[in-house]
């Protein structure tokens, strides 16, 4: 298995640092608000990482934060007059509803960033200790960047072109620190913030030094792949390269995975353009499903351009592989076991092709888009070789092969059984019954009937099916 990683900037064999073990750390969102269609990319890929290794037999120990202290949390909590934590843990909540709604499953563990001070003052007084920190004048703790000799080996940026590019206008506070090129650890508290006491001063963490601590508690001091959006990669997890190999003296991460960005209609999503748009409003439009396949059709490394075009032709996609099932499952009805047949045994061989190409693609850096290509065609020998006429083993079996392997993509590809109204079951079938009279005026009538309630049925050569518009 190979997997691209940022930090050489190739392709490199996965080798984990415990054999069958993988330690995995993801950056999560901040709490603040609904989550955004972008917010959702890295879920949903590294959710599907997760899944293949899984499946390849490691157990996977998976980590994703919460960032529940933040001055956008701190703003709308003053706007609204709660505490910062009322609007944390809404928006928690809310989250974990989209999560499900994506199939993005829970992590091992979800760590709030305000129930791991401790932990991050730790740190810092052992940064300090190095001399990897500092204490300005006004209680601010800053990383004192220079004396971390690699810094800039993620990023690929060195400290000289660093420094030519930083602001000649220093900001409110940055007086005090000793390099322009600092950042803050600890930052003294201002009017009507949270705050908890440390040695320093009373104040909270800087954004990065979070997620060292709580990799650390939970991951320990080394890990196998850390993994967020590209927007990441520099300063954020550059500062955490830097801050927890200072502290640990070890080698951060082994493996670091990055997302490329999401774009609407070719633009770059924000407020200011009115093309920001939430999971939460998307899920007033689209089945949550479209938009995991949608997000899975591409390479995570490449840039993905959201459109309703696109959107409708995921749907057309998934679509085409839930009829696919359906089809299975109205062969399958009231059927008994039944062992598949020696020909139909050698038919079943063929599947093995295409679980090859989609493991061959996942391998070769999680392609999903290929691997969805090989499910396409897993779905197109399905509905050339299979009939009514098969076994129920042969055909159970041509089943769970393409659920198992959507599954591993997070895409549930079988549809919930909807239960019909005692009505519309009556009309369903005084619609056989007019057929078979040849009453085929009153048949189309209640086909119509059916479609202005969202009832679409469909004659087959098994017999009448429906879904829903």
């Amino acid at each position: 298995m190979k997997i691209y990683n940022t930090l050489s900037k190739s392709k490199e064999e996965f080798i984990p640092l415990e054999e069958g073990k993988v330690k995995m750390y993801v950056c999560g969102p901040t709490v603040y608000n609904f989550i955004h269609i972008g917010n959702a990319r890295p879920m949903i890929v590294f959710d599907t990482v997760r899944r293949y290794l899984e499946y390849k037999g490691y157990e996977v120990n998976y980590v994703s934060n919460f960032t529940d202290v933040d001055d956008k949390i701190i703003k709308k909590a003053v706007e609204e007059g709660v505490d910062s934590a009322v609007i944390s843990q809404r928006y928690i909540e809310e989250c974990k509803k989209d999560m499900a709604g994506l199939n993005v499953r829970p992590a091992t563990k979800h760590p709030l960033a305000t129930e791991e001070i401790g932990g991050m003052l730790d740190m810092i007084k052992t940064l300090i200790e190095k001399e990897h920190a500092y204490k300005a004048a006004d209680g601010t703790v800053y990383f004192r960047t220079r004396s971390f000799k690699d810094y800039g080996k993620l990023s690929h940026k060195n400290l000289d072109d660093l420094q030519g590019g930083h602001r000649e206008i220093k900001v409110a506070g940055e007086a005090t620190k000793e390099d322009e090129l600092d950042f803050v650890l600890w930052k003294p508290k201002k009017e009507g913030e949270p705050y908890w006491e440390s040695d320093w001063c009373e104040g909270r963490p800087g954004w990065h030094i979070e997620c060292s601590v709580m990799s650390k508690k939970y991951l320990g001091d080394q890990i196998d792949i850390h993994a967020g959006g590209e927007d990441l990669i520099f300063p954020h997890h550059e500062n955490e390269i830097a801050q927890s190999e200072a502290a640990n003296g070890k080698q951060f991460a082994k493996y670091w995975m990055h997302n490329a960005f999401l774009n609407i209609d070719n633009k770059k999503m924000s407020k200011s353009a009115g093309n920001f748009f939430t999971v939460r409003e998307i899920s007033e439009k689209y089945d949550l499903q479209v938009i995991r396949f949608f997000m899975l059709s591409a390479h995570y490394r490449s840039p993905l351009n959201f459109s309703a075009e696109l959107i409708e032709s995921s749907k057309n996609g998934l679509e085409r592989i839930r009829t696919a099932v359906d089809n299975l499952n109205h062969m399958l009805e009231g059927r008994n076991p039944q062992e598949a047949t020696e020909k139909e045994r050698e038919l079943l061989e063929h599947t093995s092709e295409y679980i090859s190409k989609f493991e061959n693609a996942m391998e070769d850096d999680f392609n999903t888009a290929d691997a969805i290509a090989a499910i396409f065609e897993l779905v197109k020998f399905i509905n050339t070789n299979s009939s009514s006429e098969n076994t129920s083993g042969y055909l159970q079996t041509l089943k769970d092969t393409l659920v198992k392997y959507c599954d591993l993509l997070g895409i549930i590809a079988e549809r919930k059984k909807e239960l019909l109204d005692e009505d519309i079951e009556a009309l369903i079938e005084e619609r056989q019954q007019a057929r078979k009279a040849k009453n085929f005026a009153r048949a189309d009538e209640i086909r119509n009937e059916l479609l202005e309630k969202g009832i679409i049925l469909e004659d087959t050569r098994e017999g009448v099916k429906w879904k829903r518009s």
